[in-house]
This record gives C-alpha cells, structure tokens and sequence, in this order.
C-alpha cells in the first residue's frame, strides 16, 4: 500500500508482498534465533548473554521513543513493568530451554502458544472451545509428545520441559497485555521499551555474583559470537519490533499472523539445514503434527 492502514485494511494483490516480506523475514529471523542463542550460550552464561543481548538494543528503543515514554502514567508504568517481569521469565525459560534441547524442538515447542492461549482465554471467559479447536488442540499435544521421542521413547530432556514452560508463560503474558487496563491505551513502543528495560533489570540483578558477568563474558566472544549476539539484539529484537509495528498499520493483523506463524518452520529448517540435527521418524512425525495442529487450531480459534 502507498499510505498507511488502519488495522484490518485490505491490501492491494499487487503492492501486498511490499508489507508481506518484511513480516516473512521477521518470522525467518524468528525461528534461526534458537540456533543463534544454542549457539553462543552454555548453562553458565546465560543471564550475561541476555543482558547483553537486550542492553544493546534498549538504548535505541529509548531514544525512539523517549517523547511517549514521558506520556505514559503512573498506571501504566506499573502496568508495563508487571508485563516485563513475565516477559523476563519467558525468556529465561525459552534461553535455558535452548541451551537444553535442540533448537528445532525448541521451535516447534514453543509454537503451541498458538493452541495454549485460545484455551487459556477460554477458560478465563468461561467459553466452551469448538470439537474443531480441541481436535487441532490434541493433535498438537501428540506431535510435541512424538517430537520429543524423535531417538525412541524415553522421558523428555529438560529442555523440552522448559520449552512447554515458556509457551504457558508466553500464554500468560498474552493473556495479562489484553487483561491489565492500565495498558490498553498505552503505545507499543514505550510499552515494549518498559517491558525490556525491567526484563534487563532482572537479569542483571540475577547474573550479581553468580556466574560470569555480562561484560566479562562479551570480553570473551570472539568474531562468530559477537555476530551471533548481533543478529539476536539487532534483528530478532529490533528490527523483528519495527516491522511488526509497521506491518500492523499497512495491512490485518490476521495477516501478520499468518506469516510469524511460519516460524515454527524455520527453527526446524534452520536446525536441520545449519545446525546439523537429526528428528528422526518419529521426530518428524510429531513435528508435522505440530505444524499441521497449530495452524489447524489458528482458523479454528479465529
């Protein structure tokens, strides 16, 4: 489109790859960021690594939107940091999580948010889910149990564990942005400014005294992490942020959906092509399953 949208606006056939693009490429980045972060952390450097990793870009954040950071009320500064203590724990749990298991199970875990949140919201209104949303529902609980045995059957890894952890936390934090009042008319980029500048604060707060420190742990990285932490704080946080803000304005949300729910398929794609593992048949299986369930249990919900 040749001006902005208000959301849900149709775009042009011919002018929508313009808007879809952009959108593809933030679910691309999305799903090669588990390898990236398996890549350049162990157990012991993970809270440095997501100081680093969000530090670097909070700047920016603050800068660009300094003018409706100096809006917002009391409310929704309290509103925010609430949202960011969530947003700390999730990734907390999808970093450890990483660390832990493969970073194409961790792609494929983590998208059962998709059926987690409709039935969470389902609950919280009282509101019985359709057969269809339960059947997608169920198909994607076999998937990640067949995903998770992808080498035979035995108990999943602490990893898988963690990853199914981040997609409930990821389901309440869903849940508290539509719930907390005091936030509902705020922007997104002050809100998303708040919520990363508490989640930094956690971590750091948590990475005192225990383990390596961020800056001694960035002295440490040599050219392949420095460009693994780059393309984790610039693309998969930044530009992933700008994109969908932008995205949201020139087309349906719906559609915006869509894509970043091809996500999923890049973290597997990314895992198997670069990162060299191995599903194996059952691992495949549940894989699909997982895919076909989440975007089954997407139109049903919608």
């Amino acid at each position: 489109m040749s001006s902005i949208a208000v959301p849900g606006a149709t775009v042009a056939p011919r002018r929508a790859w313009h808007t879809d693009l952009p959108v593809l490429l933030v679910a691309v980045v999305w799903g090669a960021s588990y390898l990236a972060a398996k890549d350049i952390t162990t157990a012991r450097t993970v809270l440095a690594v997501l100081v680093l990793r969000f530090a670097l870009v909070l700047p920016v954040l603050a800068v660009a939107g300094r003018r409706s950071l100096r809006a917002l009320t009391g409310a929704q500064w309290r509103g925010a940091a609430l949202l960011g203590l969530i947003l700390s724990g999730i990734f907390l749990l999808e970093t450890y999580g990483v660390v832990h298991t493969s970073a194409t199970n961790a792609g494929l875990i983590i998208s059962l948010t998709m059926i987690f949140t409709p039935l969470a919201e389902a609950a919280v209104t009282r509101t019985r889910p359709t057969p269809s949303f339960l059947g997608a529902a169920a198909l994607s609980v076999l998937g990640v149990v067949l995903l998770t045995q992808g080498g035979g059957f035995s108990r999943p890894s602490l990893g898988d564990l963690l990853m199914l952890l981040a997609a409930l936390a990821r389901t309440v934090h869903v849940l508290a942005m539509s719930r907390i009042r005091s936030v509902q008319g705020a922007g997104a980029l002050p809100l998303t400014t708040v919520q990363l500048g508490t989640a930094v604060a956690v971590f750091a707060l948590l990475s005192a005294g225990t383990g390596p420190t961020p800056w001694g742990t960035a002295a440490g990285f040599g050219a392949r992490e420095w460009a693994g932490l780059l393309f984790l704080s610039a693309l998969c946080t930044l530009f992933a942020f700008f994109v969908q803000m932008w995205a949201v304005r020139r087309t349906s949300p719906s559609r915006v959906s869509l894509l970043l729910g091809t996500e999923p398929l890049w973290a597997a794609a990314a895992g198997i092509a670069l990162g060299g593992e191995r599903l194996g048949a059952l691992g495949l299986a549940g894989g699909a399953l997982v895919l076909v369930g989440t975007a089954w249990g997407r139109r049903a919900a919608g």
